[in-house]
């Protein structure tokens, strides 16, 4: 019936979305959703540019980076992939994702995420670690890097610049400090910690 996977996908994807009344939040997860899975490239991949022109301008599409897993996310990147999708992505960030190894945890804070990426992003999903309680430096330090994200977008000529490791004003200058962000997530973490200790119980 279709004379390529991606019209296809894209097709079904325009009538689903359609019959649902074209809600605010439709996500398209597309089967080259990495640049690994791009032949030979983002710019260059054949489906993608088929799915950013099929595709209804309303739908957003997923992508996680460079790979599945990706330590790294630039801004030069997601100019590729805006282009060629034709809208700005939906990040699925796999950075803590332990579900293909799940005798790893993953504790450290985020980082890796150039600034000023928000202002390039459709949105952000954070995939987690399978044990909840994990959880807890990874969203905290998320929470700091999106609050020194608003910070960029009020400052733009901030955006673009790293701030140095300790800095104090971090979030509220716009810039963001790994290192800062996993100590103010400790420090709220062990308080939290502190708190269950002491209920009934426990």
């Amino acid at each position: 019936v279709f004379p390529s996977l991606a019209q296809a996908q894209a097709s079904v994807a325009n009538e689903v979305y359609q019959e649902l009344g074209q809600p605010s939040i439709f996500l398209f997860c597309p089967t080259e959703y990495c640049s690994s899975l791009c032949s030979p490239s983002p710019s260059q991949s054949c489906y993608l540019q088929t799915i950013g022109q099929e595709l209804l301008p309303g739908i957003a599409v997923i992508w996680t980076g460079p790979k599945v897993v990706s330590q790294e996310l630039s801004a030069e990147l997601l100019e590729e992939v805006e282009a060629v999708l034709r809208r700005r992505p939906v990040i699925w960030d796999n950075l803590y994702a332990n579900d293909y190894d799940c005798r790893r945890v993953f504790l450290g804070p985020y980082m890796g995420r150039a600034p000023g990426l928000m202002s390039r992003l459709h949105g952000l999903l954070l995939n987690p670690n399978c044990e909840l309680q994990a959880n807890f430096i990874p969203i905290h330090t998320l929470g700091t890097w999106f609050g020194s994200e608003q910070g960029s977008c009020a400052h733009p000529e901030r955006a673009g610049t790293e701030g140095a490791l300790g800095d104090s004003q971090g979030a509220q200058d716009g810039s963001y400090s790994p290192q800062e962000a996993l100590e103010l997530a400790l420090r709220d973490w062990l308080a939290e910690i502190n708190q269950q200790a002491l209920e009934p119980g426990k």
